[in-house]
């Protein structure tokens, strides 16, 4: 594997999941730039939008994509809203594959609607929150990403096999 792969997403499209699958499947090195900053810091994201706010955390999130988007042979999982900077959008681009996890709103929903551990989502109505986030990023994720892959309620193994056939086809490009 040469190049490295970068999963955009909204929380809940299944970036870590899918991520650590297809690093197996590659046998490439996976990493988790939440689980990254988490090392980094040694506490936990909630604790840092709590204590620092979001735009530390956004910044931490830039130096550590600016660190690993450097390394060749990497399966990536980005943050929700790590596209939301611009120069994020721009090495992810330029230093590798960037694989859009598309999923709408209400398939997030299902999939975070009883997970705790993430801070934009401590809302009183989640399904909206997401319907917003969605708006808001799905254009970004889409100027980002070389190759779109449709997630719906599949399972990740099935998401890997369709990233692996629309990377053959990009390669191919």
């Amino acid at each position: 594997m040469g190049k490295s792969i970068f999963l955009v997403g909204l929380m809940g499209a299944g970036k870590s999941t899918v991520g650590r699958i297809l690093a197996r499947k590659l046998r490439a090195r996976f990493v988790d730039t939440d689980h990254e900053i988490e090392a980094r810091t040694g506490v936990s994201i909630p604790t840092i939008f709590e204590i620092e706010g979001e735009a530390c955390f956004r910044r931490r999130e830039s130096e550590v994509i600016d660190a690993l988007s450097r390394e060749s042979g990497l399966v990536l999982a980005t943050g929700g809203g790590a596209i939301l900077a611009p120069e994020n959008r721009q090495r992810l681009r330029e230093r590798g594959v960037v694989v859009y996890l598309c999923a709408s709103p209400e398939v997030l929903y299902e999939r975070t609607r009883h997970d705790r551990g993430r801070p934009l989502l401590q809302v009183e109505d989640r399904l909206a929150k997401l319907q917003a986030l969605h708006s808001q990023r799905d254009p970004l994720y889409r100027e980002t990403a070389h190759v779109i892959v449709e997630v719906g309620a599949t399972q990740a193994i099935q998401v890997v096999r369709r990233i692996q056939q629309a990377l053959a086809t990009h390669a191919t490009t």
